[in-house]
């Protein structure tokens, strides 16, 4: 697993499939819920007749955490929820989810940071899994 700017990430040798329910798997380890589930590749295929390899973004809810996250500053909800993301690139499965530290660290507010520090160590034990 490797870390970048804005997001944890791994290849697999497991195929799309079987990353994703990987990925799903290890959520609902750590207590997280899918609200939503974009498929990429289908939806410039309709929109922009684009083909492309798969590409799936999970937006992932932690509950208590979101419910902190809000509680304390409203805002954060427009970088709700976690993304989590498997695509296909260049022959590999990739997973990545995003750094919940980069993302609340925008907003500058020290009430964020306990929940955002819990936050990306579930999402690293998440990448790691797969």
């Amino acid at each position: 697993m490797r870390e970048t700017a804005v997001a944890y990430e791994t290849e697999t040798d497991l195929s799309f499939d079987q990353a994703v329910q990987s990925c799903r798997d290890a959520l609902a380890r750590e207590g997280f819920g899918v609200l939503t589930e974009i498929d990429v590749q289908a939806t410039l295929k309709k929109k922009l007749d684009v083909d492309r390899d798969p590409y799936l973004i999970l937006g992932a809810c932690h509950p208590p955490s979101a419910h902190r996250a809000l509680t304390a500053v409203p805002e954060v909800g427009v970088l709700l929820p976690c993304n989590v993301t498997v695509s296909r690139e260049n022959g590999k499965t990739v997973v990545r989810a995003m750094n919940p530290k980069a993302a609340l660290g925008i907003l500058n507010n020290p009430a964020l940071d306990d929940v955002a520090c819990e936050v990306a160590a579930a999402l690293r034990r998440v990448v790691e899994a797969v």
